[in-house]
C-alpha cells in the first residue's frame, strides 16, 4: 500500500525485454537498503524490485501491466514519480493507494492559477462514475483531490510544491496519465450495484 506522497524522482536508465520487461530505475535513494522483492510505486504502478545497486533498482513488468498503464511507452531517460511502500506507523499524508492502476486518463487542459495549476483530465468511460467532487484520485501516483466533475472530465488543482517535486510539472495537454480511483469509491459502487446491505 502507498499514500500518493511522492518521495523521489527516478529516471529509466535501461530497458530489457526477456519475457517480462525489466526496467532499471536510477534515483537518489540508497538503493542498497531496498530489499529484493520490495514494492515500489513507479508513477503509480506497483512494481517489484528484482535487483538493486548503489543508486538504482530493477523492476519487472508483465505484459498485463504494460497493457493497462503508460509503462509500455516509457523510454530510456523517462522520468517517473517514486514512492516506497507504506510501513506500519508511517504518516498517511495522502490517501490509501494500492498501486494497481485502473486505467489511463488523458490531460485535456492545463491552466496556471496564481502559483497553482488547474488540470482538466478525461477519465476512461469505465472509471468516470467513480470520480466525485472532493473525492480522491491518484494520477501518476500522486494523491490529489477532485475539484469538479463534468461527465467524464474532472479537474484537480496542483499547488506549486507538488508541481516542483513530482513529474506533474512536465505534463502537456494530450499526454496519458496512470489513474487509480479511490478505493472507497470502488467498494461503495460495488455495494450499490449488488443491492445488498446489512440492516
Amino acid at each position: 500500500m502507498f499514500t500518493g506522497i511522492i518521495t523521489a524522482i527516478g529516471q529509466v536508465e535501461r530497458i530489457t525485454d526477456r519475457g517480462d520487461r525489466v526496467l532499471r530505475i536510477g534515483c537518489a535513494w540508497d538503493c542498497d537498503a531496498i530489499d529484493i522483492g520490495a514494492s515500489i510505486a513507479c508513477s503509480g504502478i506497483c512494481l517489484t524490485v528484482v535487483e538493486r545497486g548503489d543508486n538504482w533498482f530493477d523492476v519487472a513488468a508483465s505484459a498485463e501491466t504494460m497493457a493497462v498503464t503508460t509503462l509500455a511507452e516509457w523510454q530510456v531517460g523517462h522520468r517517473i514519480n517514486l514512492e516506497r511502500a507504506l510501513r506500519v506507523g508511517d504518516e498517511l499524508g495522502g490517501h490509501i493507494v494500492s498501486g494497481h492502476v485502473d486505467g489511463v486518463a488523458e490531460l485535456v487542459s492545463l491552466t496556471p492559477h496564481g502559483d497553482s495549476h488547474q488540470l482538466w483530465i478525461k477519465a476512461p468511460r469505465s472509471l468516470a462514475r467513480f470520480v466525485a467532487p472532493k473525492g480522491s484520485v491518484a494520477l501518476d501516483g500522486v494523491s490529489l483531490t477532485v475539484n469538479a466533475v463534468e461527465g467524464a472530465l474532472f479537474s484537480v488543482n496542483i499547488i506549486d510544491h507538488t508541481w516542483q517535486v513530482t513529474c506533474l510539472g512536465a505534463l502537456q495537454p494530450g499526454i496519458k496519465i496512470n489513474m487509480e480511483i479511490d478505493m472507497l469509491a470502488r467498494y461503495v459502487a460495488r455495494l450499490a450495484e449488488s443491492g445488498t446491505y446489512d440492516k
